[in-house]
């Protein structure tokens, strides 16, 4: 049989189907959208910003809309009432997940993952791990003079910057920031160093960042499951190769960790890595090393790009609003002191910065979309049927910008926070940064204290000037889609001394 008579019978069978499914779904009220085409549905429309291209959509569509993208029916929320309806009111109906994206059957990632599992007896087990044991306020404070350590040695690496007028990439010293607050947390060491040139540490580092950088492309397996096989655009490849290596280090430190404890005990550093170990041993039939290891690889994951990036946008506001950057280092300098470094407690008492911080991640959420949600079964929302094992999708990139709700929503404006009980934890929908429901992060305690006192510290410790003489105004905001949707050009500024 030849290639044309094959393509003919594709097309064809696709066209029974087609009709077959307008058939079974014609009387059902699904949510609007915009008519697709054959085999590629919508996947035209998207662009290489599908979070503006979502956003325009609902405006002409509804703040809930259907699109085909190639295989895959995917509804768009972007209302914060009917984001509510889905991750509060049938939470439990959403709860499970869409098909695994294919580059995360790389090492069979999304079999021991806390964040692809679907709600079984392992979730629950990790979950309780991460909320109660690992990311509850006091075992934080166990180990934050560790992660101040790794801030001062930012502040010194951009004080050794200052000295010879050379600018400091924030998104990158921020990155290796805060991998080594992470790896503090987790392991009591570093993997990586601002100025090391190990091997080793370059390769962790260089990692992780391919991995975000893979993060962001689309993969045609994903709309198209019959091409998962073949791996046309080597995606799954580059996956496999990265969690190998990150692996490889986890690994590593795992057996010089189970050496210690035999020398020393159970707790010889009573870190993350100690609390999943004594699980582990107390639950073995529950969990075993192989969800330590990824779930350690989530945490770097999720933890590295989003708030290193975070910092990134939040440094390019102030540069770019001189005034509100005066107004935060006075009141660090009121509250601290000037040139001072801010330890985690001190932010309870800045109330600016911490303003500052939620204006960022409402208008740079460290990810346009939330983890997509799947019904197993035909449900009602807003009016309109979901069917089963649809994907859908909240665009809080969207929720955080609706001029419905927040007045001149384009416009950095922190004071919109103040004497405001609004917080980020998932409680109000119009700022979701990190989810809601039972699939929330479960980081955001550690992330709302790594976030402030990378950037509280960098603001308090320098004067800064955007390099390149670029004037306040002139600094190019233009974001790149990814998983923390970053700059699309970096941001160097030199840091001047006090």
């Amino acid at each position: 049989m030849d290639f044309i008579t094959i393509m003919l019978g594709l097309v064809l069978a696709f066209a029974l189907l087609k009709i077959l499914f307008s058939i079974g779904t014609k009387t059902k009220n699904l949510p609007p959208g915009p008519s697709s085409l054959p085999i590629i549905g919508n996947l035209h429309l998207i662009g290489d910003k599908p979070h503006e291209t979502f956003a325009n959509l609902a405006t002409k569509y509804g703040q809930i809309l259907t699109l085909k993208l190639g295989q895959i029916t995917t509804i768009i929320v972007s209302s914060r009432n009917i984001a509510k309806e889905i991750l509060q009111k049938q939470d439990a109906n959403f709860a499970g997940k869409k098909k695994v994206p294919d580059a995360l059957h790389a090492h069979n990632h999304f079999k021991y993952s806390v964040v692809w599992l679907p709600a079984n007896a392992q979730w629950k087990s990790l979950r309780k791990i991460l909320t109660t044991h690992i990311f509850s306020n006091n075992r934080i404070e166990l180990n934050n003079h560790l992660r101040l350590e790794k801030v001062k040695e930012m502040v010194e690496y951009c004080s050794q910057c200052s000295k010879s007028g050379e600018a400091v990439e924030i998104g990158q010293v921020a990155f290796v920031t805060t991998m080594n607050m992470l790896a503090n947390t987790i392991f009591s060491k570093d993997l990586t160093n601002i100025y090391s040139n190990s091997a080793v540490a370059k390769e962790f580092k260089e990692s992780v960042q391919e991995m975000m950088a893979d993060s962001a492309k689309p993969n045609s397996s994903d709309y198209f499951p019959i091409l998962g096989k073949f791996d046309p655009q080597g995606i799954r490849k580059r996956y496999a190769r990265n969690f190998g290596k990150v692996l490889g280090v986890i690994d590593g430190v795992i057996n010089e960790r189970m050496e210690e404890r035999k020398l020393r005990g159970v707790n010889s550093n009573n870190d993350v890595l100690d609390v999943f170990l004594n699980f582990v041993e107390e639950n073995k039939d529950e969990i075993d090393r192989n969800h330590i290891k990824h779930s350690c690889l989530d945490l770097f994951i999720a933890g590295t790009d989003t708030t290193s990036s975070a910092t990134e946008w939040a440094m390019a506001e102030l540069l770019k609003n001189p005034e509100i950057l005066k107004r935060a280092k006075d009141e660090i300098a009121e509250v601290i002191g000037v040139g001072k470094t801010i330890e985690e407690p001190d932010i309870a008492q800045l109330p600016y910065l911490r303003s500052i911080v939620k204006e960022t991640l409402r208008l740079h959420p460290p990810g346009p979309f939330l983890f997509p949600r799947k019904p197993d079964k035909d449900l009602e929302v807003s009016g309109y049927t979901i069917l089963a094992n649809s994907q859908v999708i909240v665009n809080i990139w969207k929720l955080g910008r609706d001029p419905s709700f927040w007045k001149d929503p384009l416009t950095f404006k922190p004071e919109r926070f103040l004497d405001s009980d609004f917080d980020v934890r998932g409680h109000n929908f119009e700022l979701l940064p990190f989810g809601s429901g039972r699939r929330v992060c479960p980081g955001i305690p550690l992330a709302l204290k790594m976030f402030p006192t990378m950037l509280g510290s960098l603001i308090n410790s320098f004067d800064w000037k955007i390099g390149s003489n670029i004037a306040p105004g002139e600094l190019n905001m233009e974001e790149r889609f990814g998983l923390a949707l970053p700059m699309a050009h970096r941001l160097h500024a030199v840091p001047v001394p006090l």
